[in-house]
C-alpha cells in the first residue's frame, strides 16, 4: 500500500535528529535516523490488514512527552548516573527506605504530574476511536493513555497517579497524598539533582532525614504507589485478563519498548505461539525481534502520526 503523498515530503529526508520532542521539553529521546519511506509503507500495510490490533506500549513512548526511562542509549537512567530504582523487598522492608523514596517522589511529583500526553499517544486513541485498535496495555505508569483519553486499556504496572495502603488495600489519588505530604512538612525543602523516571528525582540521602511519611487514613498501614516495583510480580488476575484481550486480537504492535522486562515480553512468546504477525516500532534493539515480521526503527510520535487507521 502506498502512503499519501503529504507522507512522502515529510521523510524522505535524510540524517539524524536528536529528539522529537515538543519545544522546551527536556530531551530524553535517543538521536535516531528519520525512519525511511519503504518502512513507513510496510507498517502501513501490517495496521491495515490487522482488524482487531493488540498494542503494547514501553518508555519510549512517553520519552517524547519528557518523561526519561531506564535503558536507552545516552539518555536512559542507566547511561546517565549508576543509581537504580527502587526494589519492592527494600521498599516493604525499609522504613528509611520508603522514607527517601517519599520524599522524592515529593519533590518530582509537581513537574510529573504535569506532563502530557505527545501525538503518539493521540494517535493511537485515534486508532481506538476508528476501530483499529482492540486493546492497548502500557507498561508505563504515567497515566498519559488515560489523559489520552484511551478507553481499553491494561496499565500492566499499574498507576503511579494511584496510591495503596499495604495493610487493607484501599486506593487513593496520588494528588491527595501531595497535600497531606505538604501538611506534614511545611518547612521542608529539597534541591532536585537531576529527573529520573517514574516520577523520582536525585536528592542527597541527608536532604530527606526530616522529611515526614504519612501512613493509610483508614487502618495506619504503610502507603506504596500503586505500581509495579523491580522485584514484584504483576497481579495474576491482570496477566490472564491480557492473555484474553490478546486471544481475541488478531496482530500485535510492539510501541517504544525494548521488552527486556517478562511481564510485557510474556505476552510477544504467546503471539508467537498463536502465530499472530507481529510488528515492532523502536529505537533500538528489542527482546522480541525475532518474532516479528516487522521491526521499525523510529520515533514514535512521528511515525504513528502518519499511519493511518484504514
Amino acid at each position: 500500500m502506498r502512503l499519501p503523498r503529504r507522507i512522502l515530503t515529510l521523510h524522505t529526508a535524510p540524517g539524524r535528529r536528536a529528539s522529537s520532542a515538543p519545544a522546551g521539553v527536556v530531551n530524553f529521546v535517543p538521536a535516531c535516523s528519520t525512519t525511511d519511506l519503504h518502512s513507513l509503507e510496510l507498517l502501513q500495510d501490517f495496521v491495515t490488514r490487522a482488524r482487531r490490533l493488540f498494542v503494547i506500549t514501553g518508555a519510549g513512548l512517553s520519552t517524547e512527552s519528557g518523561i526519561p526511562d531506564y535503558r536507552s542509549e545516552g539518555v536512559g537512567l542507566y547511561a546517565r548516573t549508576d543509581r537504580r530504582p527502587m526494589q519492592h523487598a527494600e521498599f516493604v522492608r525499609s522504613a528509611k527506605s520508603r522514607q527517601r523514596y517519599w520524599a522524592r517522589n515529593f519533590v518530582g511529583w509537581p513537574q510529573f504530574s504535569s506532563h502530557q500526553p505527545n501525538s503518539a499517544h493521540k494517535a493511537l486513541q485515534r486508532w481506538e476511536e476508528r476501530g483499529k485498535l482492540h486493546w492497548l496495555v502500557t507498561q508505563n505508569v504515567d497515566a498519559l493513555h488515560s489523559k489520552a483519553g484511551q478507553k481499553g486499556l491494561t496499565e500492566l504496572h499499574g498507576c503511579a497517579h494511584r496510591v495503596m495502603c499495604l495493610g487493607c488495600g484501599g486506593i487513593s489519588a496520588r494528588a491527595e497524598l501531595q497535600k497531606r505530604f505538604l501538611a506534614l512538612n511545611p518547612d521542608w525543602s529539597a534541591q532536585a539533582g537531576g529527573v529520573a523516571p517514574d516520577g523520582d528525582v536525585f536528592i542527597e540521602d541527608e536532604q530527606v532525614l526530616h522529611f515526614r511519611v504519612p501512613s493509610c487514613e483508614s487502618c495506619g498501614g504503610i502507603l506504596k504507589p500503586e505500581v509495579t516495583f523491580f522485584g514484584d510480580s504483576v497481579n495474576k488476575a491482570t496477566v490472564q485478563f491480557v492473555h484474553d484481550r490478546l486471544a481475541e486480537s488478531d496482530a500485535v504492535l510492539v510501541v517504544g519498548s525494548s521488552l527486556q522486562v517478562y511481564s510485557g515480553y510474556r505476552f510477544l512468546l504467546a503471539a508467537g505461539d498463536r502465530k499472530m504477525p507481529v510488528a515492532i516500532l523502536n529505537i533500538g534493539p528489542t527482546r522480541a525481534d525475532h518474532l516479528a515480521e516487522l521491526k521499525v526503527s523510529g520515533r514514535c510520535g512521528e511515525v504513528l502520526s502518519v499511519i493511518q487507521p484504514l
